[in-house]
């Protein structure tokens, strides 16, 4: 099989995904592998808009708990968003990808104010449009983000990266009993509790009728496999 089955889908990465190996920032190698997948699938014709955290620089919840001011240690997050959705953007151009980044915040001398018709434009003409700083407020995750944005450019199916292959019963790494699950529905993620996305996410997805695919963004060729309708991961829809 070689047609893609999604029209436009929404690629959420966690911030983390961009270290490799370090414990801290970006890998370059890492960076460059994401973007040729990117660049892949782009050329199959699926329009794609991504969502990166900023955990591998700031996370605006760890630095509350040590003490900081929520909304402050919140925007900070952001800006870690944006320092990597440029890092992205310039490892997809190197890939030859027209990308657009577009921020939830003001900071329209480094890349692009979100105006959703604008954004809906780009995805049309074939570029890459990346969504930085979350939704723009405090106390909502990037993967609120993630959920908020691809309902607003009417994606077909949010794909979430991870580094397992999809969303098991148990912590695969410390339970050797973990089942992978193939199929959930959105009550049946918020009712047992499996970890995700937030609830937030869960129900936005659940009340637009997003789908939701959990995929291990490791694998080389997992984004192809998934985009060309493979049997990947774990996919979360309504019942």
């Amino acid at each position: 099989m070689s047609t893609p089955v999604y029209r436009r889908v929404l690629l959420k990465i966690s911030g983390e995904g961009l270290m490799g190996d370090a414990d801290y920032g970006i890998d370059p190698a890492v960076s460059r592998r994401l973007a040729r997948e990117i660049r892949e699938v782009r050329e199959t014709g699926v329009e794609l808009a991504l969502v990166i955290g900023g955990g591998n620089i700031f996370r605006g919840a760890g630095l509350a708990a040590a003490g900081m001011d929520r909304v402050t240690a919140d925007h900070m997050g952001m800006l870690a968003t944006v320092m990597n959705a440029l890092a992205l953007q310039d490892a997809l151009e190197h890939e030859g990808v027209f990308t657009r980044v577009m921020s939830a915040i003001k900071i329209n001398q480094v890349c692009e104010d979100y105006i959703r018709r604008r954004a809906v434009r780009h995805l049309e003409k074939g570029r890459v449009v990346i969504f930085a700083a979350g939704t723009g407020n405090p106390f909502f995750t990037t993967d609120s983000a993630a959920s908020l944005r691809a309902v607003e450019v009417d994606a077909d199916i949010m794909l979430k990266a991870t580094k397992v292959d999809g969303v098991y019963s148990a912590d695969p790494v410390h339970d050797r009993d973990a089942h992978r699950y193939r199929r959930l529905t959105f009550d049946e993620v918020l009712d047992r509790k499996l970890s995700v996305m937030d609830a937030t996410a869960i129900v936005l997805c659940r009340d637009h009728g997003l789908p939701i695919q959990v995929f291990d963004m490791t694998r080389p060729g997992a984004l192809m496999d998934l985009v060309l309708g493979g049997d990947v991961g774990t996919v979360v829809e309504r019942g």
